[in-house]
């Protein structure tokens, strides 16, 4: 017993684990993506995006899982016409247009989560421009102006009344019933 106590020692002071390198400052800024980005935008880190350049990061990171305009591929779409989700709705018809209730949540998804392969590889910039096209994509905007940190959050969405509690049930998702 005493000479698993002196290994155990003898390893621990080495190094915890004895596997593993440390992270680069490039890798841990990458991965270090607090605070999350709220529905109010708080959080929003600096950057800017342009659809057209959203148009061009999609193609080389997205289409390939998505489709070439987002209207779905080996993953959801993420292009479709607003329309009321229902309980006969199929998952895979859920699309931005019609599911995301704010703006600022979908660029925190992309930013943590995508590309599927790699998540975290895109730029805050290049998270922007994706938004954007995608919202162009959706209709939701113009693509007039370019979205950051102040234009983002005051985007409408058209599944934001998802969120408002059904005047019958008063339940948010009155087809839902849980346990």
């Amino acid at each position: 017993m005493g000479l698993a106590v002196a290994l155990s020692a003898l390893v621990l002071a080495q190094g915890r684990y004895q596997i593993g390198q440390p992270l680069s400052e490039e890798e841990v800024r990458r991965w270090n993506v607090r605070p999350s980005v709220l529905a109010t935008g708080a959080g929003l880190p600096p950057g800017e995006g342009t659809v057209d350049q959203g148009a061009q990061v999609y193609a080389a990171q997205c289409a390939a899982c998505h489709g070439g305009s987002g209207e779905g591929g080996a993953f959801n779409r993420l292009v479709a016409e607003p329309f009321p989700v229902t309980k006969e709705t199929n998952p895979r018809d859920f699309a931005i247009g019609n599911y995301w209730p704010y703006p600022t949540t979908l660029f925190d998804y992309i930013r943590r989560a995508m590309p599927f392969a790699t998540p975290g590889i895109l730029s805050d910039d290049e998270v922007y421009a994706v938004v954007a096209y995608l919202l162009y994509q959706n209709g939701i905007i113009d693509g007039s102006q370019p979205m950051n940190a102040a234009t983002l959050p005051e985007v409408e969405m058209p599944a934001r009344a998802l969120l408002q509690l059904d005047p019958t049930t008063q339940k948010k998702f009155p087809w839902i019933t849980l346990p």
